[in-house]
């Protein structure tokens, strides 16, 4: 196959059914949930391959710089798309197509999302290639799962005629989106396949079509990608324009509605590790149906899912569970409540709680920190700092810090002076003092601050400069 496709990466969602390990600021994509690289890293690797062109990664600002971390881990580079603000995936899988129709006019593009399973990766190549010949006829594709059980959560395809000159490829003769248990058992049975949410097609193709049966949508991705503006090295879309997308779902916009849809039956094991329990059928578990990670300890325990990131955690004299502890938060799950995970994940969202935003460890591009203790007029942070990085020279109203380097050595900016600390070495920063922490170094830098004060707040900061464009 000479027929280069371009993969589109979509990684903007939140995972709130993976609650209290994926949060808002940090989502399931972006963890690792089945080994040493998080999903998102694994889709690189899937399509770092001679068949595919570089991917381009359709995100949010929120994300950005941990996209360029995830791609820097695997080695994997290519284009970072920013939406200005979610209009779920019609929207952004047509933006994408028009910024690679502009690119080549005889790009075929496949979109994945970030966040699937698939083990075998050279297997799921060998499916893609299967369908670049419906996909070089004008049809969008889209590929099919065997379903191994009655799945209520997942969307299924009913198939019709095979496609002349396309094998394996079948007409699409409909949708049935998350049926009832009994249903889902019948269409299991017929024949049908799970929808993965897996697509490809000619990007012309697709614009020909979108302009038909989304001429609203077209016109505002069209003008946003006509506005696209480079910030570092990210493309962010013209947010007015964006905006005036209808938020709409690709399947809706445009699968459900056209008679172009094809579907490749896929033989490949896969998940869209979209639930805890979909977590513990994909992790290795023992002969008592359990599934552990961290420090834990089961007693008298059956088929559970048991995952520590903190805490010595016990459990004893119970089944189907789900056992997630994090540094700040505890979830104790029967197996089939995840819908009232996410609920829970919203109310929690709604009341501004952090345990539905950020992690105790708060990621940002030089590197993340880490909230050890807070009390009355204190805080105890780690602080890491990547090698070639710094942090914003800045300064505070309400707070004094004082800091103590544990590794490495650490470029420290208190006013007019510059200084080097090493390990053991200390600093302190006055209330009002313009500052900055840099590692120029080889190795990762972490310190131990302690803030003092009246206020202590993340937006009590005046930026004077920023490596990374962030203001105020």
């Amino acid at each position: 196959m000479t027929q280069k496709i371009y993969p589109v990466i979509l990684s903007g969602g939140a995972g709130t059914r993976l609650w209290p390990l994926s949060r808002r600021d940090h989502p399931k994509q972006l963890i690792p949930l089945m080994g040493a690289h998080s999903p998102f890293a694994e889709t690189l690797r899937r399509v770092d391959d001679p068949m595919f062109q570089p991917p381009v990664v359709v995100s949010n600002d929120s994300y950005r710089f941990a996209i360029v971390d995830e791609m820097a881990s695997v080695g994997v580079s290519g284009d970072i798309v920013l939406e200005p603000e979610g209009r779920d995936s019609g929207p952004a899988i047509l933006a994408a197509a028009a910024l690679l129709a502009d690119r080549d006019d005889d790009a075929i593009v496949l979109v994945l999302p970030s966040d699937h399973h698939i083990p075998d990766p050279a297997a799921f190549r060998a499916s893609i290639a299967e369908g670049v010949a419906a996909a070089q006829s004008g049809r969008i594709v889209t590929f099919g799962i065997a379903p191994s059980h009655p799945e209520t959560g997942y969307g299924y395809i009913s198939t019709g005629d095979a496609i002349d000159g396309a094998a394996p490829a079948l007409s699409v003769a409909g949708f049935i989106e998350k049926p009832a248990t009994e249903l889902a058992l019948q269409l299991m049975r017929s024949g049908c396949f799970w929808n993965s949410g897996m697509f490809m097609f000619r990007a012309a193709a697709l614009i020909d079509i979108a302009g038909k049966l989304q001429p609203k949508m077209l016109a505002a991705v069209r003008d946003a990608v006509n506005a696209v503006e480079a910030d570092l090295s990210f493309q962010r879309l013209g947010a007015d324009a964006f905006r005036d997308a209808p938020a709409i779902s690709f399947d809706h916009a445009i699968m459900e509605k056209t008679d172009r849809a094809a579907v490749v039956p896929v033989s490949f094991a896969w998940s869209d590790m979209g639930t805890w329990e979909a977590v513990w059928m994909q992790s290795e578990r023992d002969e008592n149906g359990n599934a552990v990670l961290g420090d834990t300890v089961l007693e008298d325990v059956r088929n559970a899912y048991v995952r520590s990131e903190g805490p010595l955690t016990v459990v004893a004299g119970i089944e189907d569970v789900n056992v997630i502890v994090t540094q700040d938060a505890v979830l104790v799950a029967g197996q089939g409540a995840t819908g009232k995970i996410k609920t829970i994940a919203a109310r929690l969202a709604a009341e501004g709680r952090n345990e539905a935003l950020h992690h105790r460890r708060v990621h940002r591009p030089w590197g993340w920190f880490e909230s050890l203790q807070i009390g009355e007029r204190f805080q105890v942070k780690r602080i890491m700092v990547k090698p070639g990085h710094k942090l914003s020279l800045q300064k505070h109203h309400h707070r004094a810090e004082h800091w103590v380097v544990v590794k490495g050595s650490a470029e420290v900016t208190v006013d007019a002076n510059v200084t080097m600390l090493g390990e053991n070495e200390s600093t302190y920063i006055p209330m009002g003092a313009v500052h900055r922490l840099g590692n120029p170094g080889k190795i990762p830098v972490e310190i131990i601050e302690i803030q003092t004060g009246a206020y202590l707040g993340e937006d009590d900061i005046v930026r004077f400069s920023d490596d990374y464009g962030r203001g105020g």
